[in-house]
């Protein structure tokens, strides 16, 4: 899932980041680069949290809709990536049954966009479950 994060600055302090979509998620780093990676870090902290106490997981939104709040202005915006697959929760093997033509479509994406096949459809299912619940 592809997160927009904003990063901040005041006078003598390091990078704050804020991630919006994930509420009382924040980091901070003392280059926008080291900023950015912790940012990585504590989302994946946050969302492991989330699946460990079978939470839903937020769907990210555009970055355009948060430049609508105020509380961002003057942020420099990024996008992080939290592959769901590769978080330490517990996953189970499964057998599933695709049309192959289907199959080729998400192997397609997930390569495209330098994403695993299990991490793509484990985020598919969770935006449709967010979204229609």
């Amino acid at each position: 899932m592809k997160y927009p994060i904003v990063i901040h600055k005041e006078k003598n302090s390091d990078y704050g980041v804020s991630i919006p979509d994930l509420p009382g998620c924040f980091s901070a780093g003392s280059t926008i680069e080291e900023s950015i990676e912790m940012a990585l870090e504590a989302a994946e902290c946050h969302v492991e949290g989330l699946l460990l106490d079978n939470e839903p997981i937020p769907v990210p939104q555009l970055v355009e809709k948060h430049q609508e709040n105020k509380d961002y202005k003057n942020g420099t915006w990024a996008i992080i990536e939290v592959d769901l697959g590769k978080l330490s929760v517990k996953s189970k093997r499964i057998n599933v049954t695709i049309p192959e033509r289907l199959l080729n479509v998400v192997d397609n994406y997930a390569k495209k966009h330098g994403e695993s096949r299990s991490g793509l459809l484990a985020q598919a299912v969770n935006e449709y479950m967010v979204t229609h619940s």
